[in-house]
């Protein structure tokens, strides 16, 4: 039985109060959804949703208020102490091969590591990157990943500062943002909509991957498209997602578990639209094609997730509230749409 889950933030400028945010779960064929409530904050926003890629009773949940950690699917939580003030979780990345190496990505920007499956943690270094864009939100890590071939490799992308990467599993970082903002040279990259450059949609990342097929490179959705760095963050190419879709927001992107060479990308026209679609890469990213034939997301596509232990199944989250799936490698989709009045959906998993 496949359990999903979906994370939603009651943001500012919204039309409901925090009391509709959380996270929530359905069995995959029940059809009905319910709110998790058993120890996790009810006032907590939700931006990331994690399951333990060993262990499906296990996940991890970043919130407005930390960490929590449920080993039974969600029924009940338990705060992971963090620091005197829990920060802002927006992502977190579980080691592949070591999964008592937990990685957190907050705001303020800040990583943080567990290397005891989130029982206690370490801040580590403030990462030395300038801050060049002034948005009216603090600055988020918004998505890490590392590097299969390169454990100690660790990459990290920020809402709305570049990107940034660690030799040595996060001990020290290093900026790999200036080739990012090279690009704004042609007037096609150069975006601003809340602050005071121009390099604010380059620099705008949402998501980043790595995968075996393709050591040393990192994939990276922001707001300008799909980019790709095959020397570790020194240089980056556009992937010309245009070629294939007619939308380009990257909002998500993710290697699929069981195919190194399967990207799976999370398509929109702006953050905030009534679009959205899903595709896929069968080539490292080389070519894309449409995957979720038949549906109709009526907002922003926010994230989209691969079940780990079935590729047949692959869900995404629009920020109207809507989860799809498909459990037959995208041949038919059925919507899952969350309860009346949710909306503001960040991030799908299931397990």
């Amino acid at each position: 039985m496949t359990t999903l889950y979906a994370g939603v933030a009651g943001t500012v400028g919204m039309q409901h109060s925090g009391n509709l945010a959380g996270v929530f779960r359905q069995e995959v064929g029940s059809n009905k959804w319910e709110k998790l409530t058993g120890g996790l904050p009810e006032d907590a926003e939700v931006h990331a949703i994690t399951v333990h890629p060993e262990d499906p009773n296990i996940i991890y949940v970043g919130t407005t208020k930390g960490i929590y950690r449920s080993a039974s699917r969600g029924d009940t939580f338990q705060r992971c102490s963090m620091t005197a003030d829990d920060p802002d979780v927006w992502s977190i990345l579980i080691h592949p091969s070591n999964p008592r190496r937990i990685y957190a990505g907050a705001t303020p920007v800040g990583v943080y590591r567990s290397d005891d499956g989130g029982n206690s943690w370490k801040k580590l270094v403030d990462p030395p990157l300038p801050d060049r864009v002034h948005m009216a939100f603090p600055c988020r890590v918004m998505r890490l990943d590392l590097d299969p071939n390169s454990p100690d490799d660790v990459y990290a992308t920020l809402e709305a500062n570049g990107t940034m990467r660690s030799r040595d599993a996060g001990e020290t970082w290093e900026d790999c943002t200036a080739d990012l903002i090279r690009f704004c040279e042609e007037p096609k990259y150069r975006s601003r909509i809340g602050s005071q450059t121009e390099i604010e949609g380059m620099l705008d990342g949402h998501a980043l991957a790595c995968s075996a097929a393709a050591p040393g490179t990192v994939f990276l959705a922001n707001r300008m498209g799909l980019f790709r760095s095959d020397d570790r963050g020194e240089h980056w190419t556009d992937m010309e997602i245009g070629r294939f879709s007619p939308l380009t927001y990257g909002r998500d992107i993710r290697t699929s578990p069981h195919d190194p060479k399967v990207l799976y990308a999370a398509l929109s026209p702006a953050a905030r639209s009534t679009d959205g679609s899903v595709y896929r890469s069968d080539d490292v990213g080389k070519t894309w094609k449409r995957f979720d034939h038949g549906i109709k997301a009526d907002a922003t596509m926010m994230g989209v997730t691969v079940h780990p232990t079935d590729p047949n199944q692959v869900y995404a989250v629009s920020r109207a509230g809507q989860v799809f799936g498909t459990q037959d490698g995208g041949k038919s989709w059925q919507e899952h749409r969350l309860p009346e009045g949710v909306r503001d959906a960040y991030c799908v998993a299931c397990g």
